[in-house]
């Protein structure tokens, strides 16, 4: 394989909804926050931070979960796993990574600049939560609510209660998502060792993805109300809450890995309904 194809496959760079689930939350931090559209240079250096730092957790995690990787069907295949790139180019390239997202940083103010490590922090931790803890999602969560709570930070220069309401909001939906996305790997993660909420739930894993689900949507009203957002949010809220109800329904029976892949991109529109919602909403 070309070094360039397996540098792209390294970052997932053909598939990019990992990415798009990491930018919505910050682009409902920036929109909602600067009561309307934010501006460009935010907007680019977000949109880039989200790729950069989407990118960066991938090799992380690749690194970290090499081994692990060549047992599991799905990933054996992936660049650190199969060998088709070392250790170290993996590493050359997340240092190439984080510095260019070092950079962005650079352009926005003191305090989303304080706020930045902590993103580091727990996109790093991440990896090894899956070996020690049952809910590793909601680590996951925490890393991408991060980016929201960074993207207030950069417009408003402090953060009130709306900021971490919408983190909770984010985290909860994470463990949501990656829960069903953790059912495509449950049976290789029980013979290998690695732990998950999409084990840890086993047959309820519907009850959990529900319970996660209906927390997200109580965050979000919160925020509609603290913000006085108007009938085109709840409207759209709406359509959120049906989408999540018909997956917990489907959650319910046995589903296959394929169709657990599907109903995980689906969570790339809820994104796309939250930020439509706000963005309509705005007073």
């Amino acid at each position: 394989m070309p070094p360039f194809l397996a540098f792209a496959n390294l970052i997932r760079l053909f598939n990019q909804t990992g990415t798009l689930l990491l930018l919505f939350p910050t682009l409902w931090s920036l929109f909602l926050a600067s009561e309307g559209w934010p501006g460009l240079k935010l907007l680019w250096v977000f949109i880039f931070g989200s790729f950069l730092m989407r990118s960066a957790g991938v090799i992380m995690n690749d690194l970290a979960d090499r081994s692990f990787d060549r047992e599991v069907q799905r990933t054996r295949h992936r660049p650190l796993a199969s060998g088709q790139l070392t250790p170290s180019q993996g590493l050359a390239l997340l240092a190439v990574l984080l510095g260019l997202a070092a950079i962005l940083l650079c352009l926005l103010n003191p305090l989303t600049l304080l706020l930045s490590p902590v993103a580091l922090l727990l996109a790093g931790i991440y990896p090894f939560c899956k070996r020690f803890i049952h809910i590793p999602q909601l680590v996951l969560g925490l890393a991408f609510g991060w980016g929201g709570i960074m993207a207030w930070a950069a417009v408003r220069n402090e953060l009130d209660l709306s900021a971490w309401i919408l983190f909770a909001a984010t985290v909860c939906w994470a463990m949501a998502y990656d829960t069903i996305y953790a059912i495509q790997d449950r049976d290789d993660d029980q013979r290998i060792g690695v732990k998950s909420t999409a084990i840890l739930f086993g047959s309820h894993t519907w009850l959990g993805v529900g319970i996660a689900s209906l927390i997200m949507l109580a965050c979000l009203s919160l925020v509609a109300k603290r913000n006085h957002l108007g009938i085109e949010y709840s409207l759209t809220l709406m359509g959120v809450a049906g989408l999540l109800g018909y997956q917990v329904l489907l959650l319910r029976s046995e589903i296959s890995g394929e169709k657990a892949f599907s109903l995980f991109k689906q969570h790339v529109w809820i994104g796309v309904l939250i930020l439509g919602g706000i963005w309509m909403g705005l007073p």
